[in-house]
């Protein structure tokens, strides 16, 4: 009897630390999820503008370097407040939205720096071309969304890139080459999985 105690005990534990550990399934929220972003423009002012995105993220609170990412952007939303300028950027002397309508974002590794903070590496495809990009990511929080009674995660992510590595290269270098981008993330436990 002793030995069935101990060995139930013993399975209870195992299945205890897999679900403790286990990766949960989020849907990225699409009102809450942005990239912004941010460029040069002859040296007279710094414009600014938006997408919002789609996509999923697989998150092990207890493990965080085993979490992914896959994101997509919709280039046809691009939002500036300013429709003429909207219309030039997504024309084909920049991002040519016709040819390449969507760009997408899919992680490849997480690296943890310290509790809150971690670089995500992944694969930016954008204007028709994949490049490697590097995030550098602050966890915000994980709970419960009050309004959705949702469990939802929250983060900021910060990068770079240089748009004449993606063949845009339109006014380079009179409108900056580098494009300063803000990620803001929520994330929702997804309920279909």
């Amino acid at each position: 009897m002793k030995l069935k105690v101990i060995l139930l005990g013993l399975l209870i534990g195992v299945f205890a630390n897999i679900s403790f550990g286990a990766t949960e399934s989020y849907v990225l929220d699409p009102l809450h999820t942005a990239v912004n972003w941010e460029i040069n423009h002859f040296g007279f002012a710094n414009v600014t503008g938006k997408w919002y995105a789609d996509g999923q993220l697989n998150y092990d609170e207890q493990n965080p370097q085993n979490s992914s990412v896959k994101v997509t952007i919709d280039i046809a939303k691009i939002v500036t407040g300013i429709p003429k300028l909207d219309y030039n950027i997504l024309g084909s002397a920049f991002l040519d939205v016709k040819k390449y309508p969507k760009a997408t974002f899919v992680s490849t590794k997480v690296t943890m720096m310290d509790k809150n903070t971690r670089t995500v590496e992944g694969n930016l495809t954008l204007h028709g071309v994949t490049k490697p990009v590097v995030l550098n990511v602050t966890f915000n929080k994980v709970g419960i969304d009050p309004i959705t009674k949702l469990n939802t995660s929250g983060f900021s992510a910060k990068t770079s890139i240089m748009r004449s590595d993606y063949k845009i290269t339109t006014y380079v270098p009179s409108i900056s080459d580098e494009v300063q981008l803000d990620i803001e993330v929520e994330a929702m436990i997804n309920k279909g999985k």
